[in-house]
């Protein structure tokens, strides 16, 4: 009996044309994740991994870093890996619960600089690695998140292993092999959300998935059944409703046609985005002002819930997993930005005060086992005139439901560069990310990877790197404070 990994492996070198669609989609999620690289460069959790493997970048060979610098290929994966999941602006993938993309694509982007390949393998990679993770996760989840697996660092890892060993070049049984190695590498509690370490876990993930593919290439290799064996990932990861992979269709359509992703409006944790969606929304229909909300109730998942675990956030990091600092800010404010996370932002006093009048609760076990489906998330807010507006959602914007058009990429992609590159130069580089398919390499990618967290007194040579990263971080946060007070 073929197992899922072999299975995956024979689909993903059985000669598969990607579609228009699909092709499409890939472009703009890798987009999505460059941006979202570009800015979380300059974090301290980036730079703590810097200088953890400061000699290691030094010494390693042309592999581009966001930040500046070159390094091996599993480590610029565990250092871009990082940056693109330190701000959580990247993308979500429901198959997987993951993720996605802030995986696969920093685990590719070193071995497709280092090879000199071109912009078509990388979305063929992508998209390999996608499906891979889809059908991964389609036999643990929702179960293994539920049980407190992070799985973009556990299912992530597992099929981006399968896209890096296509872009190297390895052959269905290579491939297959750096699944079963990338299984014993699979790693990462959600009761790290809140802190550094979950972004860690992405870059992570990514780097796993890179030596997966490196030790498979030099004949190393497990059990190819290992996803579904006796002491397996299903049985030890899978949580207690975990169903298996009978059933489970690889590739046809591609889960990117059929599901889609769901690339980020706002720069925080996605189980606020539909709450976060629906007081915008009200607010645009209704015009009332922050201070005549009495109360906000917000009704979500039990997942969304035990995600959302800092109701008096402390400090940045626990902002972006907290509801009511993420409805305290669509209260104030028309469009949620990377500037509204940071201390000075978290502290001030228009957000603070609306904390008290929020709360969340959720959908009781039982509904949603009858369910047997996400249901949607619902908020009502109570006005100090007596008003009582609702709504709810079940998709967020930037979903297929809801999908984001050509305006609200490039707004995204524009927060995401501000401070690294000018008007002009996010254009350029956005519109070639556009036209990736078309490009015949990626060494367009490299002055803006060496930019990023810097900034402009850095560029023209004065100062050291970490006064630099230090003064970028406070105009980020001077540019936030002034947000808030505006309004």
């Amino acid at each position: 009996m073929v197992s899922i990994i072999e299975a995956i492996a024979r689909w993903s070198r059985s000669g598969v044309e990607f579609g228009d669609l699909a092709r499409l989609r890939a472009r703009h999620a890798i987009a999505d994740t460059i941006g979202c690289m570009l800015a979380g460069a300059g974090d301290s959790t980036v730079q703590a991994v810097r200088a953890a493997f400061a000699g290691s970048i030094a010494a390693g060979p042309r592999c581009n870093l966001a930040g500046g610098g070159q390094a091996a290929e599993e480590l610029s994966a565990l250092v871009n890996g990082t940056a693109a999941h330190a701000l959580d602006y990247d993308d979500n993938f429901r198959p997987a619960c993951s993720h996605a993309s802030a995986v696969l694509v920093p685990a590719l982007l070193g071995p497709a600089l280092a090879r000199g390949v071109s912009g078509r393998a990388l979305v063929d990679a992508y998209l390999v690695g996608l499906e891979a993770q889809a059908a991964v996760g389609r036999g643990v989840n929702p179960s293994h998140y539920t049980a407190g697996w992070h799985s973009t660092s556990t299912v992530g890892c597992i099929g981006t292993a399968a896209g890096v060993a296509w872009l190297r070049g390895l052959d269905e049984a290579g491939i297959a092999r750096a699944m079963s190695l990338a299984v014993s590498m699979a790693a990462g509690v959600k009761g790290q959300f809140g802190t550094p370490a979950k972004p860690l876990h992405a870059g992570l993930a990514a780097r796993n998935a890179v030596e997966a593919a490196a030790l498979a290439e030099c004949g190393m290799t497990g059990r190819l059944d290992i996803l579904e064996a006796p002491q397996g990932f299903r049985e030890l990861f899978g949580g207690p409703d975990a169903t298996g992979w009978n059933g489970v269709t690889i590739g046809a359509p591609h889960v990117i046609e059929s599901d889609g992703l769901m690339p980020k409006r706002h720069p925080c944790c996605g189980s606020t985005h539909n709450a976060v969606d629906i007081v915008l929304d009200l607010r645009a229909q209704h015009g009332f002002a922050a201070a005549e909300a009495v109360a906000v109730e917000t009704l979500v998942g039990i997942v969304n819930r035990r995600n959302l675990a800092y109701p008096r956030p402390e400090d940045e990091m626990q902002a972006r997993f907290s509801m009511q600092y993420c409805i305290a800010l669509a209260l104030l404010k028309d469009r949620l930005e990377l500037s509204d996370f940071t201390p000075e932002v978290v502290g001030a006093g228009p957000v603070r005060a609306l904390l008290p009048r929020i709360s969340m609760t959720s959908h009781s076990a039982e509904e949603e086992r009858a369910a047997g489906r996400p249901l949607p998330h619902r908020v009502t807010i109570r006005l100090a005139d007596g008003r009582v507006l609702s709504g709810e959602r079940g998709e967020a914007k930037g979903t297929i439901a809801d999908p984001f058009d050509d305006a609200d990429r490039r707004a995204k992609f524009a927060d995401c560069c501000r401070g690294t590159l000018d008007a002009g130069e996010v254009d350029r580089l956005h519109d070639r990310l556009d036209r990736l398919d078309e490009q015949e390499t990626l060494t367009f990618l490299e002055q803006p990877l060496a930019l990023a967290g810097q900034t402009a007194e850095m560029r023209r040579g004065g100062g050291t790197a970490s006064r630099q990263s230090g003064t970028a971080d406070q105009n980020r946060s001077t540019q936030g404070r002034l947000a808030v007070e505006a309004r």
